[in-house]
């Protein structure tokens, strides 16, 4: 098996239709052997039902997994255990794909050993009203948050950032190399996972590694703008959440992790970026950039309660007490 293409749902049975029917019309040549691998994460609508339609009208090509463990990580952790192709490819249930976007997204993983992974172009779609405070580009854009848009322009090369999870391939070796999506990381009703960066600190992790990863601006997916996500609220809550997993996803760096044992600080670069971004925020005009300073002053705030988080839960293990917590690390491919 070639490509096997991994998409995880919870209750979204309509918009998983729609992303599934544009998936069956992928054009790929007739050598390329590919599968389609939903993962139910515990979903209680008729998601079942919708992808037991497409295993009946495409036989052989989707097949239905039910994963009973909450969490996104766990999902596609188990969609990567379960595929039988040598390139994954991952995206959102609520996209539609282009016909040409497996075929595109996957070539530059099929033809050679060159690239690790690869990433494409997600635009928006079904756009709701969009606020005078909200850029979904520019300097100043929240379309990755609101939409997971990911657009680096027309041209193909290697890419300096991860790709995001709507739009996103790699060779399965990788997982077997550097291990699965973290299970403290990606969307889950445990309130201990942070929603952000199951992606792309997979991504960041192949990329310290010195791997390689390209943008193929031609494998486009169309992503909503949700209404519920254009939301000040939501989007701050978010940045908070990005702010925690980003000091998660570093660990204990010297250059941000220096903490007395005896008493809480915020460490220097912390604590000069919360105070430019709080200055940026006061004093900008435009109310796009104002609201992604604002954005940035939240997330720098999540990274000093995680920081402290870490801090508390040291000195209760230095003091001999237990603890429990959230999965640490990349989870293991078996």
């Amino acid at each position: 098996m070639n490509l096997s293409v991994i998409i995880c749902t919870y209750n979204r049975c309509e918009t998983l239709a729609m992303a599934l029917e544009s998936i069956a019309a992928s054009v790929l040549p007739a050598s390329v052997a590919w599968e389609v691998l939903v993962l139910d994460n515990n979903s209680n609508d008729g998601t079942p039902d919708v992808v037991k339609d497409f295993c009946g009208r495409y036989p052989g090509r989707f097949r239905y997994v039910f994963e009973p463990q909450p969490g996104k990580s766990y999902a596609l952790n188990a969609g990567i255990r379960q595929a039988r192709g040598d390139v994954l490819a991952f995206v959102d249930d609520d996209v539609t794909v282009e016909p040409t976007w497996l075929r595109n997204l996957t070539a530059p993983l099929l033809g050679g050993s060159e690239w690790a992974g690869a990433g494409g172009r997600t635009r928006p779609d079904q756009f709701e009203s969009i606020p005078s405070w909200l850029a979904l580009d520019g300097p100043h854009s929240l379309g990755g948050v609101v939409a997971a848009l990911f657009d680096l322009g027309d041209a193909p090369g290697e890419l300096d950032r991860p790709p995001y999870g709507a739009n996103m391939a790699f060779r399965k070796k990788m997982f077997e190399t550097y291990g699965g999506f973290r299970l403290d990381l990606g969307p889950s009703p445990c309130k201990d996972v942070l929603r952000p960066n199951e992606d792309t600190e997979f991504g960041r992790r192949l990329m310290a590694a010195g791997e390689r990863l390209q943008y193929v601006p031609s494998a486009v997916v169309y992503h909503p703008v949700s209404g519920d996500r254009i939301q000040k609220q939501y989007l701050l809550a978010w940045w908070f959440d990005y702010g925690r997993a980003v000091i998660r996803e570093v660990g204990r760096r010297r250059d941000i992790w220096r903490l007395p044992r005896r008493y809480f600080t915020i460490p220097k670069t912390v604590a000069t970026t919360l105070t430019r971004r709080t200055l940026q925020w006061i004093f900008a005009l435009d109310p796009q950039r104002r609201f992604f300073c604002k954005c940035s002053v939240w997330m720098t705030a999540g990274q000093i309660w995680e920081i402290h988080h870490r801090w508390r839960g040291d000195q209760v293990k230095s003091n001999g007490a237990r603890r429990s917590s959230a999965p640490d690390g990349p989870a293991r491919i078996d």
